[in-house]
């Protein structure tokens, strides 16, 4: 055994989750179409991680990043199974049995794959749920509009199905610029994202909004979105995902940044999100619960510009929340406190992302959860 100790048991408020991990526990209370893109939350075969390596713009910190990847790894795989994704498959093994657990290991697997980078939330397969099992969509990702170099991350997801990987049907929507991380669903038809992201030029689209949304209903078997039109954060590269800001949680909540500082830069774009939170209501009409995530105090990288610190980047699995922390106590307490309100059935187990975040991404970009019978 290497650098980590067994996570401490659940509380025992926790342990009785059949009914939850079964996902009937929501089919007895809302509709849920019969073809749907899944929700986080719903039961898990496994997770992606996209491993660091010196050819990515992880080069200048690759030692800090690799051990947040370690501890990633280390919580995810002492849970369910990890899918590696690694040019350097033999090297990155090596390094896994010797700092993880016999218990964990059993759990990793690891494809060999050329990368550009390790944002799997992006890159990775969406997975919609239908009458003849999983589909695998795989949209195109160009590095958030151009900004990056990422065609061999293009191409992961249809090597991954190629090579056998990922079980489903493999479904190309390569003509239609998407990531993961833009876009949350309840898995019962209804779909929250930003305008800022989605019809944003940079896309490669001309799309109108009627015409973008079209496309999401017949992709990814929603019928109700939900358009965020303000909140974005100071660093951000992705034009406002929306798992920055605010995140579709079970039992009709959403999870939300709220800035409390009215000196703070984004206190009035997310005071105005929140607005748009309390009007929203879901497919029947009702409006949502609203639980609020603190704003982590300022980050700052090496050349004095604020970076994209937010606590609503956070990981769901099968019977925890994995949250990024900062090193803030008091706020990264906070959070905790806020994800068991959101999530009453989970626990809610913390990673610290102050290496993660200085690419301007956090947890949930680094990661891409698949439902039961996928990984």
């Amino acid at each position: 055994m290497g650098l980590f100790t067994l996570p401490p048991k659940p509380p025992q408020a926790d342990l009785n989750l059949d009914m939850f991990l079964k996902g009937d526990a929501l089919e007895t209370t809302v509709r849920r179409p019969r073809r749907t893109l899944a929700a986080e939350w719903f039961p898990q075969s496994g997770v992606q991680l996209t491993w660091p390596h010196a050819g990515t713009d992880w080069a200048d910190c690759l030692p800090e990043v690799t051990d947040c990847y370690l501890h990633l790894a280390f919580e995810i795989a002492m849970r369910e199974k990890l899918l590696v994704v690694t040019p350097e498959p033999d090297a990155v093994r090596a390094l896994l049995e010797q700092q993880l657990p016999q218990r964990a290991m059993q759990n990793v697997l690891l494809a060999e794959c050329p990368t550009n980078d390790t944002w799997a939330r992006d890159h990775g397969a969406l997975t919609v749920l239908g009458t003849n099992g999983p589909e695998l969509l795989d949209f195109r990702f160009n590095g958030w509009g151009g900004k990056f170099e990422a065609a061999l991350d293009n191409a992961i997801t249809r090597r991954l199905c190629d090579d056998g990987w990922l079980k489903g049907g493999y479904v190309d929507c390569t003509d239609f610029e998407l990531e993961g991380g833009s876009i949350e669903t309840d898995g019962c038809g209804t779909l929250l994202t930003t305008s800022r992201c989605l019809l944003n030029p940079n896309r490669g689209t001309e799309r109108t909004r009627g015409q973008v949304e079209l496309l999401l209903r017949e992709r990814l078997g929603v019928d109700h979105v939900l358009w965020l039109e303000h909140g974005e954060l100071a660093g951000d590269d992705t034009d406002a995902h929306v798992d920055t800001l605010a995140r579709l949680c079970p039992e009709q909540t959403i999870a939300y940044t709220r800035c409390d500082d009215p000196a703070d830069e984004h206190y009035e774009p997310l005071r105005l999100m929140e607005e748009e939170l309390r009007a929203f209501r879901t497919a029947d009409g009702e409006a949502y619960r609203l639980v609020a995530l603190p704003l982590p105090d300022p980050v700052y990288d090496q050349n004095g510009e604020r970076l994209p610190a937010t606590y609503a980047n956070y990981l769901v699995l099968n019977d925890t929340v994995l949250y990024p922390t900062y090193g803030q106590p008091d706020k990264d307490e906070a959070a905790r406190k806020a994800l068991l309100e959101a999530f009453p059935r989970l626990g809610a187990t913390g990673v610290d992302c102050r290496a993660l975040i200085r690419q301007h991404g956090s947890l949930h970009c680094a990661t891409m959860q698949f439902p039961r019978g996928v990984l």
